[in-house]
């Protein structure tokens, strides 16, 4: 259960800051086409993609909670997030600083990720190449490093986003033909009383779509003002529907383009720690949930 924590975690906070913090790509030459009614759908999402495009950082506070229907179980995250991009490469850092479970009370409960290069990371006996996952647990003195890609990947991905979207749909990253092969999407309307400051973007697995044996549905909600995601929740296929488990994420107080101090992105192990997991990928094309659901 602990594994696939860690795996909703890492995975859908990387797919829903990549909504936010997407590497330069152009927009689908299908899209630039003129259409005297285009499709509204079509609209917002090229307009996200637009934003995205233009971020160099992006730093904010978040809320991670991840609700089990079947055990009536829910965890509240809370932390900062941190992303920060020059040219092709990237590193990110997600620091919770406190749980609540249930009725409990919020207490203080440190974990961190931070995606890093592996040219940043030393140990006494291994080299590091590529890029790399550095899963820090202060509850249990644990640190794990996994390995996201080799440095002679041929796609060429150095973007942590460009890694996720290997295994996760990107709203604002993928191109629009390419979401549309693997969902129905729509917009929702907001219900009376709602704030009409947000668009709500529903993508609903296709039967025969790459992601249906992880996810059911998943909503964005796009803040109107930046033109970001501020909130999104995903709908698992396990436990069976209708019980799949939901991950919810909130982007809050935003701090976009204002650039973000190098340091931020360095850590030490505390001596009180074993030494480090070591999770090499296993070849080219095998990284994601599952095999961080079978890690261990």
């Amino acid at each position: 259960m602990y594994k696939k924590k860690i795996t909703n975690t890492i995975l859908m906070l990387l797919l829903t800051t990549g909504i936010c913090c997407a590497s330069e790509r152009t927009t689908s030459p299908d899209s630039q086409q003129k259409d005297p009614q285009p499709d509204p759908v079509d609209a917002v999402l090229e307009q996200l993609n637009k934003k995205t495009s233009e971020l160099k950082s992006y730093q904010c506070q978040i809320e991670y909670k991840y609700i089990q229907k079947l055990l009536e179980s829910e965890s509240l995250h809370k932390g900062t997030l941190y992303y920060s991009r020059i040219g092709k490469k990237s590193a990110m850092r997600i620091n919770f600083n406190t749980l609540k479970q249930e009725d409990e009370e919020e207490q203080k409960y440190i974990e961190q990720y931070i995606v890093i290069d592996g040219s940043r990371l030393t140990h006494s006996y291994y080299e590091f190449k590529g890029i790399w996952l550095v899963h820090l647990d202060y509850e249990g003195q644990d640190a794990k490093y996994y390995q996201l890609a080799e440095p002679n990947d041929p796609n060429g991905a150095f973007d942590v986003f460009d890694l996720a979207s290997r295994n996760l749909p990107m709203l604002g990253f993928s191109k629009v033909n390419d979401l549309k092969k693997q969902f129905d999407i729509k917009l929702i309307e907001q219900k009376e009383g709602e704030s009409e400051d947000f668009t709500q973007v529903r993508l609903d697995v296709k039967p025969n779509s790459i992601y249906k044996d992880d996810y059911i549905s998943i909503d964005f909600w796009i803040d109107m003002k930046s033109g970001l995601p501020s909130k999104v929740i995903a709908v698992t296929t396990e436990p069976e529907p209708p019980l799949g488990d939901i991950s919810e994420i909130k982007f809050l107080k935003p701090v976009i383009n204002k650039g973000i101090d190098k340091n931020v992105f360095d850590f030490r192990i505390p001596n009180s720690f074993g030494e480090p997991e070591i999770i090499p990928i296993k070849k080219e094309g095998e990284w994601g949930q599952h095999d961080l659901d079978n890690s261990d």
